[in-house]
């Protein structure tokens, strides 16, 4: 009996440890971390202001990393999308991406769309090491920051000095008047930088007008351009100005053709300009009117998802979301170091926005789209200016004061 028993009290021991040990594989099996995903924060003006550009630019950015999931994600891991307002506030933008490099640990950032904000978060991403990369700011200060921080837009610099080139050989201009907001550190800077190089390449800047932020009347300005007979008139502004002058430059019959920069990009130009835009020419990113196919593609399939065509905050940060997930596919790890180098190693990216090469000083080598205004304000491409890799942009002196800002809202 006391064998039969123990026999017993045997086999179900055998049994209690053979469930033990099944349940300690299982439980080691189950604790099996899974791999990581590629974290990608993304801070952009999702309220106040500027949330028009902020919610464009973030459509973008879901866009082309949704394409990137579908195809199997990237290093073959999904990418989390992780998504913070900066409420059109430069604090609020520094406190996000503190919070996204230090708790989030995001291995990228993509942001913001204006250069004030992206400067603020420049240091901040600088401070904690993680590469960023923004698709709209344009002040040379941005990337002046440091080695984490690119930009896949052009500069200022670059967009003035294609403004020059393309009013001497493409419109044959040898005499410029130039009419620029003396509050607006845009536009003096993309005034002086088109005086310098439109009178290196041989032309005469004949007249050079200022007017106060918000003013409506420019009688007194446009007397003194239209006595200096220009050949053009380059309006450096944003596009509440830019259509009262020329409405009221048209109507005392000047009749030289008006160009400009990315300031004017808005539908509101042509709306208050009416036809005394027509005609006019600016520089921007981007244009859906572009017959590329590459970039037709892009925009039926942003209408499909969106309901709208894509403007040129969608399109190049659908362009900077891609370029960095190229980068971050290239680097050998996800160590931020690793992506930063990758980043900086981007030859001849095929962006919808243009081809992007970046430089030593980590800004984006591409052409400037020159569009020209029609009737209805439907925009043709004039002209894609291919880069000319400029000598190095001097570090410019901080400025405490915001170094771009957006069109002003107004009815």
């Amino acid at each position: 009996m006391m064998r039969r028993m123990t026999l017993k009290a045997a086999l179900a021991l055998c049994v209690i440890l053979s469930a033990q040990g099944c349940r300690r594989q299982d439980a080691r099996v189950v604790e099996k971390p899974p791999p990581e995903r590629v974290r990608v924060g993304a801070f952009m003006s999702l309220s106040g202001d500027t949330s028009q550009y902020g919610i464009s630019a973030l459509n973008g950015i879901r866009m082309a990393v949704e394409e990137a999931n579908a195809a199997g994600g990237v290093k073959g891991r999904r990418v989390d999308l992780l998504v913070r307002d900066t409420r059109s506030d430069a604090v609020e933008t520094s406190t996000v991406v503190d919070r996204l490099a230090r708790e989030d640990r995001v291995h990228a950032l993509l942001g913001e769309v204006v250069s004030s904000r992206s400067l603020a978060a420049a240091r901040v991403a600088q401070r904690e090491q993680v590469p960023m990369l923004t698709p709209s700011a344009t002040s040379p200060e941005i990337t002046a920051v440091g080695d984490y921080v690119f930009r896949s837009c052009y500069t200022d610099t670059f967009q003035g000095v294609a403004l020059a080139r393309f009013a001497v050989e493409s419109l044959g201009a040898l005499r410029a008047a130039v009419i620029v907001d003396r509050d607006q550190r845009y536009s003096v800077e993309l005034a002086r930088l088109f005086r310098e190089d439109f009178e290196r390449r041989g032309g005469k800047v004949v007249s050079e007008q200022e007017y106060p932020d918000g003013e409506s009347d420019f009688s007194v300005q446009l007397a003194e351009v239209g006595a200096s007979q220009p050949d053009v008139i380059f309006i450096p502004g944003y596009y509440m100005e830019v259509a009262l002058i020329a409405r009221q430059a048209r109507a005392l019959g000047i009749s030289a053709p008006l160009v400009g920069g990315d300031g004017w990009d808005s539908p509101r130009l042509a709306q208050i300009g009416g036809p005394a835009i027509v005609g006019g020419y600016f520089t921007t990113h981007f244009s859906a009117e572009d017959p590329d196919p590459q970039v037709q593609r892009f925009v039926a399939d942003f209408k499909r998802l969106y309901g709208s065509a894509p403007d040129s905050f969608a399109a190049t940060a659908y362009d900077a979301a891609r370029i960095m997930l190229a980068a971050v596919e290239r680097a050998p790890t996800l160590e931020r170091a690793a992506v930063r180098d990758a980043l900086a190693a981007t030859k001849d990216f095929p962006g919808v926005t243009g081809a992007v090469t970046f430089n030593a000083e980590r800004n984006a080598v591409k052409p400037i789209v020159v569009v020209r205004i029609g009737d209805n304000g439907r925009q043709k491409v004039e002209a894609h200016v291919p880069p000319e890799e400029p000598a190095p942009t001097p570090t410019p002196t901080p400025s405490p004061t915001p170094q771009k800002r957006k069109p002003r809202r107004r009815s």
